[in-house]
Formats: structure tokens, sequence, C-alpha cells
């Protein structure tokens, strides 16, 4: 399971979330592998079971309060109660003051304890948009990223068949490329998947008889995205005779990313087809049947309404 230090988060977030170390730098080294956080609730009494230690705790104006309005002898007892579970790490929202007792009780028990005048809802957003960043399932695939209308295309296919090619007659079309060679693809939720490039070759096509060209200097900053939904893979294969290809679209097919599947097209590949112009065309019918138009369908109930008339011989294919 991957996970991610206490450390690497303060340090990322810190200037941009304001935070400031109140207690437990010692616990530093403590990991977070959920990507969710937790607020503690009834933990501030004592009742700890629930508590998840591998989360970020939030105490927002509700928690922090009713700290507050307890007795010193309870609100110390329930502080080590809920620090006794070393949670990875506590943050307290909107710079109210906090509690000596919860200071005393991290710095005990080594739980780093940050405070930020943030607003509950605000920090919670965004380090759960950290986590899911750095926590998220992830692979890479070999293939070539970029948006097509705004769709994300992913095209796929053998070595030397085109990709890299066909990724710049599109960019020269004025769709942005997003990676090339090395696609690092993550999921976000349970079925999303964003790609983006490698550090290393980010915005770089590799051209055969040309060389390496850079696409964001080459054709501005607009030519480029950082990362980009992939909502279609397109596989480019080599053109067969006595391969039967789809000429309807009736049929759905998936591609099975990280356990998600994104919608296929196998896109036969030969001399003379403007593979530029079938894979937008691609990436607009994608966006039309997202939106509930699919033309394939819409001729087949035509055709069965025609056939229910007599107004089209059965014979018809």
């Amino acid at each position: 399971m991957k996970s991610v230090k206490v450390a690497e988060i303060v340090d990322s977030a810190a200037a941009d979330l304001q935070f400031e170390l109140l207690a437990g730098r010692a616990g530093f080294v403590r990991v977070i592998n959920a990507v969710r956080i937790q607020k503690p609730g009834l933990a501030l009494t004592g009742y700890v079971d629930f508590v998840q230690k591998n989360r970020v705790q939030i105490l927002g104006s509700t928690e922090l309060t009713y700290l507050d309005k307890q007795a010193p002898a309870a609100r110390k007892a329930g502080c080590e109660a809920f620090c006794g579970v070393e949670p990875a790490m506590i943050v307290c929202t909107k710079g109210m003051a906090v509690a000596h007792e919860l200071i005393d009780a991290c710095e005990a028990s080594g739980t780093p304890l940050l405070s930020t005048p943030q607003t509950t809802d605000v920090l919670i957003a965004r380090i759960e948009g950290w986590l899911e960043d750095r926590l998220a399932p992830q692979t890479t695939m070999h293939g070539v990223l970029l948006e097509v209308s705004g769709v994300g295309v992913l095209l796929l296919g053998k070595s030397g068949i085109g990709k890299s090619e066909l990724a710049l007659d599109l960019v020269q079309r004025g769709h942005p490329l997003v990676a090339d060679d090395i696609v690092t693809i993550r999921r976000r939720g349970a079925e999303t998947l964003y790609g983006q490039g490698s550090g290393l070759t980010r915005h770089l096509l590799e051209i055969r008889g040309l060389g390496i060209i850079n696409v964001k200097d080459l054709f501005g900053v607009s030519a480029v995205r950082e990362k980009k939904r992939i909502d279609l893979v397109a596989e480019l294969v080599e053109w067969r005779a006595d391969e039967e290809y789809d000429r309807l679209g009736l049929d759905e097919r998936f591609f099975t990313i990280l356990d998600v599947e994104v919608p296929l097209i196998t896109v036969p590949v030969r001399p003379g087809r403007n593979m530029g112009v079938i894979v937008e065309a691609a990436a607009r019918n994608e966006l039309l049947k997202s939106m509930g138009t699919h033309s394939a369908l819409e001729l087949q109930e035509r055709l069965v309404r025609e056939l229910a008339r007599g107004h089209v011989k059965s014979d018809v294919e």
C-alpha cells in the first residue's frame, strides 16, 4: 500500500495552507496511507475505537468549541485518549485557539499538531486532493495522450505504427499534447483516469526521420497540457484485407486500465487514410455519446421503424 510521511505533506503544503506547527515535530515520520480525512467526533470524549491512525485528523470549530467547554480534567483525559491512538497528524482549522491540554498531549505522544487559518471545507478539499495525487493507484503505458476537442484520447499501438506522427498532425490541428511515449496514468476515485507525461520527456515528441521536437517551444504553450482525463482509447492496427472491422459502431468495446473500463475503438492504418481526421471524428463522436446522442443506434432504430412499416426490404443489411 502506498503511503506518504507527514513531513512530506507539511513541507509541500505549509506555505499554501499556512500551517503553523504547535506540537509533535517528532511525529513527522508517521505515515498516511488513506486519502480520506477523518473528523474525530466522539474520540474527544475518550471513545477512540473508530479513530483511523493513518488518516489526517481535522478539528474544526465544533470540536474545538466542545473541548473549550469541558472541565479541565475531562479535557485532559479526552485529549490523552485521542493522542494515545497515535494519529498521523491533527490539524486545527480557522486559526482558533487550541486548548493547552491538547498541545501537551500531542507533544507527549509525538503527534504532529498544526493550525491553519483555512476553513474546514477548504482544508479537507486541498489535503484530499494532494493525497489523491500521491496515493492513487497508478501505472505507466506506452502510448500518446492528447486532448482532442476536449476529449482525452489515448493512442495505443505497436512501436513504429505512427502514433507520434499522428499526434504531431493533431497538434498542428490545434489539439494539445499531454504525453508521448510514456504515459503515467492515475486513478482518481472509482471510475476516473488521468494521464500525464513523465518529467524527463514532458512536451517532447519523437518523430522518426526528424528526431526529438519540443511541442511547447515549437507550437506555443497552448499546444500542451500537463494532465488530462482519459475518455477514449484509440488502438492503431495495421490494415489487413482479411480482417473484419466495425463499420457501424454498434459494438461497444472497452479497454481496462487500473480496473476502469474506457471506451475503445480500433483504427486500421494504411496509406491514404487521413488518421488525424478519423481520430478527430472519433473524439467528437464520443463527446456526442456522452451527451446521449448515438448515431449508430439512431440508424438502427430508424431501420427497425421502417421495416415495421414495410418501407424497407427485410434483406437490407
